[in-house]
């Protein structure tokens, strides 16, 4: 069981949250962000871009999390990946504790203005305030004893249970994954505007990802569904 939640813990961080792009890093990515007019077209612009919405958004981001939660570490830490290595993507975890937010090189230099910056900030930070990688977590656990105690019932082995096990906490962690990343959308739109910033034009990276459509077990829901929610959220605001 220590090694299964070992697994989970590792898992719940990865899984978090996602920002898949439609291509990597490179040459085509600069030409592309010199054909937008809006576009951050410097690494250093983009660095720059990202500290501004850090020193925005990150008071923000703690105020809501203290007025929507109770007895939570609401101190982020947001910090960049810099390994050049990593493709463009954010997620949130916990390091001792504390809510960590992490950005890679590439998805901040393939934003094309501070909003989307935000909009990606204040959706991970909404991950943290609703409590998604602790419940996350629990259901990756009760489907490994789901699943675990139904190998056994059929008379598995030592192996074919352990198997069983992993596959019932990856459907387990995976059930409500999409309902996590709308319930993180409508509070990152929230954040973003608070934060003084648009979330309308920052979900716009919407647009430019791969769309992962409505997958049995997907981790994340389609885009137009995504949008559709920040639309609506920022509508009442």
């Amino acid at each position: 069981m220590l090694r299964l939640l070992a697994f989970l813990g590792i898992a719940a961080a990865l899984a978090a949250c996602d920002t898949p792009t439609a291509q990597a890093p490179g040459t085509a990515g600069a030409q592309q962000a010199a054909t937008t007019p809006d576009a951050l077209r410097t690494s250093q612009a983009a660095a720059a871009a990202f500290s501004a919405v850090q020193a925005r958004l990150e008071p923000v981001a703690e105020r809501e999390c203290r007025q929507r939660t109770s007895g939570v570490n609401c101190d982020f830490r947001i910090a960049v990946d810099t390994r050049p290595d990593q493709p463009a993507n954010a997620f949130q975890t916990l390091d001792n504790g504390r809510p960590l937010i992490v950005f890679t090189v590439a998805l901040i230099e393939q934003a094309r203005n501070e909003d989307e910056i935000a909009f990606v900030m204040g959706h991970e930070a909404a991950h943290h305030i609703e409590g998604h990688l602790a419940r996350q977590q629990q259901n990756a656990v009760t489907g490994a004893v789901i699943f675990a105690g139904l190998a056994t019932l059929t008379g598995a082995d030592t192996g074919a249970v352990q198997n069983a096990q992993r596959l019932g906490a990856t459907v387990g962690a995976r059930t409500y994954s999409k309902d996590f990343e709308l319930e993180a959308d409508r509070l990152g739109t929230i954040i973003t505007d608070k934060a003084g910033y648009d979330p309308l034009r920052g979900s716009q990276f919407f647009n430019r990802i791969p769309d992962p459509g409505n997958r049995f077990l997907g981790t994340h829901p389609p885009n137009a569904q995504r949008l559709e929610v920040v639309r609506q959220t920022a509508s009442q605001l």
